[in-house]
């Protein structure tokens, strides 16, 4: 069975998103995302393959999870997570890429956890990611960030592993 990640950057107030769009834009957030997925295979739900700017993410097996029965371009469509992860069990590691809905429901399955966290909290946001228990998750690692010229608010990478 392949190793679940789910890889967020997350508000302090768990917020991930509004409108369909990402709330902050970190440079090296996005270089960390790429560099832990390419190579990987991706799981996203329906709303997060549209809100791609160029559609499928490049070098990466990409998944969406849909009902619907729809064409994604460049993307594999699966109806549930549990029938996607089916198709993934011989894989190293699978990403779990959003959105709200779908880290919901691969929160119980998760193994690790990629977080940013963003020292902020949104005006706005209509979709949340899950809390993360302390009696379930415990930190790996941490790396934290001032802000600079291309990012106007301190974050930190938390890496989380599942409590046995």
């Amino acid at each position: 069975m392949s190793q679940v990640s789910i890889i967020v950057a997350i508000a302090e107030n768990n917020a991930i998103g509004f409108e369909n769009k990402l709330l902050y834009w970190l440079p090296n957030d996005l270089k960390r995302f790429k560099s832990l997925t390419t190579g990987h295979t991706i799981i996203m739900g329906r709303k997060t393959f549209e809100s791609l700017p160029k559609g499928a993410l490049p070098n990466r097996r990409n998944i969406v999870l849909s009902r619907q029965d729809m064409v994604f371009p460049g993307a594999e469509r699966y109806s549930s997570l549990e029938e996607a992860l089916k198709q993934c069990k011989e894989e190293e590691e699978v990403f779990i890429i959003g959105g709200a809905s779908v880290y919901k429901e691969s929160m119980a399955i998760a193994d690790k956890l990629y977080i940013t966290h963003i020292e902020d909290t949104p005006e706005q946001a209509d979709a949340f990611f899950p809390e993360i228990s302390p009696m379930s998750w415990k930190e790996t690692s941490r790396e934290l960030h001032r802000t600079d010229e291309k990012h106007l608010y301190p974050y930190r990478f938390v890496d989380y592993l599942r409590i046995k």
